[in-house]
């Protein structure tokens, strides 16, 4: 048995995370307004997110979500077989932990290494950019798919017991459908509605371009 405190922390650092994540993706949607209305809702959240001590509590969340989760499917490989609601909770956090280091460390490095701006040609220049495209189009669907499908999965292992099973069913359906619609609905912004993206050159070279 894992220590419940493992456990609690993987909770508590997965909320602290989730309402980052959550606030992020809706300023990624405001892409499909305009680029202005993006960057100016970025540097509203910026004030907060990039304040010293919330960006330390955040990137230490990180480490802790990528540990304790990784504990947590370790231990899971000594159980008996998980029902499908747990498989793809696991799964979903696995991918998550990857993209997490990934996606952290490439903006810390595009912050320190190339001192960029990493906003929103950060990500997108990987996207419109062929053959990076390749990797990062669907590295960052199902990133954001991941997301979604991990908080439905948890909600339903955690709301059978108060909806009931065909209810907490419906309502983690619902969560994994709007997962895989935000994911297109950003990658329609970000792809500038599938009209590519003008890239300024500083974020191309990054890219060795």
């Amino acid at each position: 048995m894992l220590p419940p405190s493992i456990k609690r922390y993987h909770y508590w650092t997965g909320l602290l995370l989730s309402v980052f994540i959550l606030a992020h993706l809706a300023n990624h949607l405001v892409a499909l307004w305009s680029v202005t209305a993006h960057l100016e809702v970025m540097e509203a959240l910026r004030s907060v997110y990039r304040h010293p001590v919330v960006e330390t509590s955040l990137l230490l969340a990180v480490v802790g979500q990528v540990f304790t989760g990784l504990r947590l499917y370790w231990r899971s490989r000594q159980q008996p077989r998980q029902p499908l609601a747990g498989r793809i909770q696991i799964f979903s956090g696995l991918y998550l932990a990857f993209f997490l280091l990934v996606h952290t460390g490439a903006v810390l490095t595009g912050r320190a290494w190339f001192g960029l701006d990493t906003n929103l040609y950060f990500a997108a220049a990987g996207i419109n950019t062929f053959p990076f495209s390749l990797f990062f189009v669907p590295y960052y669907f199902l990133a954001v798919t991941a997301v979604f499908l991990h908080l439905a999965s948890l909600h339903y292992l955690k709301g059978r017991r108060i909806w009931g099973e065909s209810g907490a069913r419906r309502q983690a359906l619902g969560i994994g459908g709007a997962g895989v619609l935000v994911a297109l609905l950003i990658l329609f912004a970000m792809t500038n509605q599938l009209q590519g993206f003008p890239i300024p050159a500083d974020y191309l070279r990054a890219l060795g371009k």
